[in-house]
């Protein structure tokens, strides 16, 4: 699947689902009295007695009052150059000049994780020439820390538009709001731009002096524009380009995308590390094109070219579409909006077509987006930090109304909560949620072209997993019965990108199956956490683990050449015993030991095949230990599915080495674990057939279920 990080506006395609933090709506209280000033707007911490005026300063948003308030506050602390932690809390006004409420999300380090309301008073707003704010975290009533902010603007962040041309163009930039009759009636009649727009949004707003118009050939040939050529000519033609991130953004009018008429606008700037710093509407597109009979199609043209702009440029502030916020990583609850009256909403989606939804659309973000421009980590929001897909879903994803398949992506045990060094193991659950039986391919979860999955690190980029090794198979079909489902588990701590869940700290994984017949079935983001290292051994531990021969050794079930990984193992067993990762390291370490192996012997010039022994007494001493001495742990930090793998293929073994009785009972013990652990009858069942059949005869071994890809 192609997962580019575009975001665009197609006139006759679904268009790709992303995420934007949302907040539900606030009723507003009453507006404040005459005489009390506006107090909405960018705090800044004083700085302590001593310290430098440059240090970095905490920062505080109160949005109570002005353009479409949200009735939230949100803030950053920060210590030092590197620890910040974000708070966002919903208020209520207890008077005029004070507000109180709960905080309700909160993210980062440092200080503040236990406190759970806020206090927030303004200070003599009729002494001070310069607003004050004091603000009082509290936890259950005990006031905590008290701290005081100054005031700084209006805007929550400045932020620079930079509009640039073809000649074959023809930008709107500002509206008439009256000029077309399908309008709320009580819209007021206004000349509104494009800046006023970001700026009612909670924006600083500059536009730079626009540039001469852009040469026609820069886009080649054909005169239509294509991403690569949109990208070089931002860094040609944006007097603010820069491989960084900065509250900045280019925006060209071009006439035609090489995709054709289709193509209304798109947030083009996927190249290199930082996204979101250029977008484009292409003016002579299908937006040019006023149904017919339209009775005032020249102000409808002009209309369409500037919501065009605003929903493009919406997306670089890492906005989500209306209708598919639900399907993005849930750092706060989101809300679908199909019948958003937003410039984030398709005007032809909504029931009743474009005419309607521009009867109620008072050309404004709705409060669910405005809530994550004004509040969600500035990183998020700011062009060229976050990634395009950061803290999104699957841009691209062609996920049905009503899917007859259900994916689920979860760790099946009681926490969230990884140990550090653990592997991660996740299990993928598809099921047949219709009411008709459906054919699928028995390897739809196992097949790295069908799937794709995505890791989300906290602060960090969203990293796309790769199996280690790929396979060319025809597959059979299944019939998934109503209600049936299909498992896989998948080693998605490490891939063929490296390791990609290893560091403390908080991780968001999403999984998405692509269909044969285009249709993509995306699983609710996994949310878990990686605890910190419990000691000095397990840092020590971690140099050497976390590399890509350890990650191919956990992938694979072992190795009899990669000897520095196998040592690595052998260490984490010796001094780690106790801990999920040794679990790991024991299977890793017996499995290849059950048998003979080939192996490459002999140098570059003469190489030859050997067979490296089998060493029976220390596989059975690392399995038995592994699988059955802490058959709860095992089946935790293993996964059920791949935890019964294991047992099968060990006990099979077992059975062949001609200790059939011991095989028998080792999977009565394992059936006892799972039972525990509320594991279907059904799957007891198999498993216990699987024990009764055992015999010392020759059988094909069961395998691993470990995904490879």
């Amino acid at each position: 699947m192609n997962r580019s990080a575009r975001h665009e506006l197609a006139f006759d395609a679904d268009t790709p689902a992303e995420f934007a933090g949302t907040f539900k709506p606030t009723a507003a209280p009453a507006a404040p009295s005459p005489a009390v000033p506006a107090a909405s707007g960018l705090y800044l911490r004083r700085p302590k007695p001593g310290q430098s005026p440059l240090a970095p300063r905490d920062e505080l948003r109160l949005d109570v009052d002005g353009s479409h308030p949200q009735q939230m506050a949100s803030g950053t602390l920060r210590h030092g150059l590197q620890n910040q932690y974000h708070w966002i809390a919903r208020l209520v006004p207890t008077s005029p000049s004070i507000w109180t409420g709960s905080i309700v999300y909160g993210s980062g380090t440092g200080t503040l994780p236990n406190h759970d309301t806020v206090t927030i008073a303004r200070v003599h707003p009729a002494i001070l020439q310069t607003p004050r704010l004091r603000v009082t975290f509290s936890t259950k009533g005990d006031a905590g820390a008290v701290l005081e902010y100054d005031f700084v603007s209006r805007g929550f962040d400045p932020v620079e538009f930079e509009f640039d041309a073809t000649a074959d163009a023809h930008p709107a930039l500002e509206i008439d709001t009256h000029a077309h009759p399908d309008r709320p009636s009580g819209l007021p009649a206004e000349r509104l731009t494009v800046a006023q727009v970001f700026e009612r949004a909670g924006f600083d707003v500059r536009v730079a002096s626009a540039g001469p118009p852009i040469p026609i050939a820069d886009a080649g040939a054909d005169g239509a524009w294509s991403d690569a050529e949109m990208h070089d000519a931002m860094q040609a033609h944006w007097s603010r380009y820069a491989d960084r991130a900065q509250w900045a953004l280019w925006v060209l009018h071009a006439a035609l995308h090489e995709q054709g008429p289709g193509l209304g606008g798109v947030m083009f700037d996927d190249i290199g590390p930082h996204h979101r710093q250029g977008t484009a509407v292409f003016t002579e597109s299908f937006i040019a094109r006023p149904p017919a009979g339209d009775p005032a199609p020249d102000a409808w043209i002009a209309r369409m070219r500037f919501w065009t702009a605003c929903h493009e440029m919406g997306h670089a502030f890492n906005l989500a579409h209306a209708w598919q916020k639900s399907l993005g990583t849930p750092w706060m609850p989101m809300s679908d909006a199909p019948e958003s009256r937003s410039f984030m909403n398709y005007p032809f989606r909504v029931q009743g077509g474009a005419s309607t939804f521009f009867r109620d659309f008072e050309f404004r973000f709705d409060d669910a987006e405005l809530g994550f421009l004004r509040h969600a980590p500035r990183g998020y929001v700011q062009m060229g930090n976050a990634d395009w897909f950061d803290h999104h879903g699957f841009e691209q994803a062609q996920v049905s109304r009503e899917p007859g398949l259900r994916l689920v992506a979860r760790l099946n045990r009681d926490t969230s909560l990884l140990q550090f060094l653990e592997p991660a193991m996740i299990e993928l659950k598809l099921s047949n949620v219709s009411s008709e039986p459906m054919l699928v391919r028995d390897d739809l979860l196992t097949d790295a072209h069908q799937l794709t999955l995505v890791v989300k690190r906290s602060g960090h980029p969203a990293r796309q997993w790769h199996p280690y090794a790929t396979a060319c198979h025809r597959a059979a079909a299944r019939v998934l019965a109503p209600g049936e489902s299909m498992y896989a588990p998948v080693f998605v701590g490490a891939g063929g990108s490296g390791w990609l869940v290893a560091e403390p700290g908080q991780y968001t994984i999403q999984a998405c199956l692509h269909l044969d017949g285009g249709e993509d079935v995306l699983s609710e983001p996994l949310a878990l956490r990686v605890a910190a290292p419990a000691g000095f051994d397990e840092e020590r531990a971690a140099q050497d683990l976390f590399c890509q021969d350890v990650g191919r050794v956990f992938a694979f079930d072992g190795t009899r050449e990669l000897a520095v990984a196998n040592d690595a193992l052998a260490q984490v067993v010796q001094r780690m015993p106790g801990r999920a990762v040794s679990t790991h390291a024991r299977v890793a370490l017996g499995m290849p030991l059950r048998r003979a192996g080939k192996v490459l012997a002999g140098d570059r010039e003469r190489t030859r095949i050997a067979l490296a022994p089998a060493r029976p007494d220390q596989a059975r001493e690392l399995l038995g230990e592994a699988l059955l001495a802490h058959k709860d742990a095992a089946a935790c930090t293993l996964g059920h599915v791949e935890y019964r793998g294991y047992v099968e293929a060990y006990t099979a073994w077992l059975a062949r080495e001609g200790e059939v009785k011991q095989a028998k009972a080792a999977v009565a013990d394992a059936c006892t674990a799972l039972g525990k652990r509320k594991v279907k009858p059904s799957v007891l069942a198999e498993m216990r057939a699987f024990g009764d059949q055992l015999s010392a005869a020759p059988a094909p071994a069961a395998a691993s279920r470990r995904r490879k890809g």
